[in-house]
């Protein structure tokens, strides 16, 4: 089952800007309007982490972005979904994405990323060109009936739009299953990292922890609340679909500039979650690419790339300007949340509760455990 998310319409940043005054002025924040349940069955269960590692195999899911394949033949394999893939760009420039096992025994024929000509594997030699067509077979003799023509790599749907790679491992990427009109990232800005991290924590877990602000003064009191609001955020769902905007209390220096002058950078982080795994956050001098690879109802590993932000005239940003907003990211939320999800995982299994409760400062999760339990059901 799919749906067609091309249409979006978002608030441009005046009208962010002006409901960001609304919320301080009066008090408020996005509201939702249900309260959702979720069994928290879902967060251990190896049966329904079995049915969502289905589900990331019948949609499209981001795999990296586009600037982390910037040459013919650069490659990037990893497993998404339990799959080993490897996905690269070709010749002509066109990236494909292939399950990550030889033809004749199955043994991965690319360890994470480089550039290359050809894929080689390290077992038996057999060669691959980044088309994914077997090209020599040492020995051939020793295989009779052995057709190369039959025996390429097994490729898999993948398809680049606004900077990022996604790929689908059944089924063929169309173009209304991809946000048509939102361009994540520019061919010129800078990837500067690249990392993955292992959490004991079931990716939900750590995916719900991006999607509100009602923690931020409880959680990140010493750390991000100094500089931010609590529970004062603005939620935009499309479709599984959501963005959230967090303002940094430095907005109010536009107070006294005309709404037409106002801009918006480096005063909010705004995070897009992309159904169902992965995440883009726009912060003040960076801009991240996240994956949620599920590993086990109970463990889960962060993909996560950073790149440079998009110069604004009048707004040059350097490579340490980035590096040193990451830093301070890292330090003033990220790892606390992943700290919060861990623990949580640590309570799910004691039957202190036989569902977790999300309300109407939760919008964007309420949003996202509607559309996951309408496509696993």
């Amino acid at each position: 089952m799919t749906e067609s998310i091309t249409a979006v319409q978002l608030l441009n940043d005046q009208e962010v800007i002006e409901r960001v005054f609304h919320h301080i002025d009066n008090k408020s924040t996005d509201l939702g309007d249900t309260v959702w349940q979720e069994p928290v069955d879902s967060y251990q269960t190896q049966a329904h982490f079995e049915a969502e590692i289905g589900l990331l195999k019948r949609l499209p899911v981001p795999y990296c972005p586009s600037v982390a394949l910037p040459d013919k033949g650069s490659y990037i394999a990893r497993t998404a979904a339990g799959t080993p893939l490897v996905v690269v760009r070709g010749l002509d420039g066109v990236v494909r994405a292939f399950i990550n096992a030889c033809r004749h025994r199955g043994m991965q024929v690319a360890k994470g990323s480089g550039c290359s000509r050809a894929f080689v594997c390290p077992y038996h030699a057999w060669t691959y060109n980044l088309e994914g067509d077997l090209k020599n077979i040492p020995g051939q003799q020793g295989f009779p009936g052995v057709n190369p023509e039959d025996h390429g790599l097994v490729e898999v749907s993948a398809q680049e739009k606004g900077g990022i790679v996604y790929v689908m491992q059944e089924g063929q990427i169309t173009p209304e299953m991809l946000v048509d009109s939102l361009d994540f990232f520019t061919p010129d800005q800078a990837l500067f990292e690249h990392t993955t991290l292992t959490d004991e924590a079931n990716w939900k877990l750590l995916t719900e922890t991006l999607m509100e602000g009602y923690h931020i003064k409880s959680l990140h009191k010493e750390t991000f609340y100094p500089y931010g609001l609590d529970n004062i955020t603005l939620v935009e769902n499309f479709g599984a679909n959501s963005r959230v905007t967090f303002p940094f209390r430095r907005i109010e220096k536009l107070r006294d500039i005309a709404p037409i002058e106002r801009k918006i950078n480096g005063l909010v982080t705004q995070v897009y979650l992309l159904f169902p795994n992965a995440s883009v956050a726009v912060l003040s001098k960076h801009t991240s690419l996240v994956i949620l690879e599920p590993i086990s109802p109970t463990r889960s590993k962060w993909v996560v790339y950073r790149m440079v932000n998009k110069q604004a005239e009048g707004n040059e940003i350097t490579l340490e300007d980035a590096q040193r907003d990451a830093l301070f990211v890292n330090e003033s939320g990220q790892d606390e949340d992943r700290e919060a999800a861990c623990a949580i995982q640590e309570s799910v299994g004691s039957k202190a509760n036989t569902h977790f409760t999300f309300g109407h400062f939760e919008k964007a999760i309420v949003n996202f455990h509607q559309h996951l339990a309408k496509h696993l059901n």
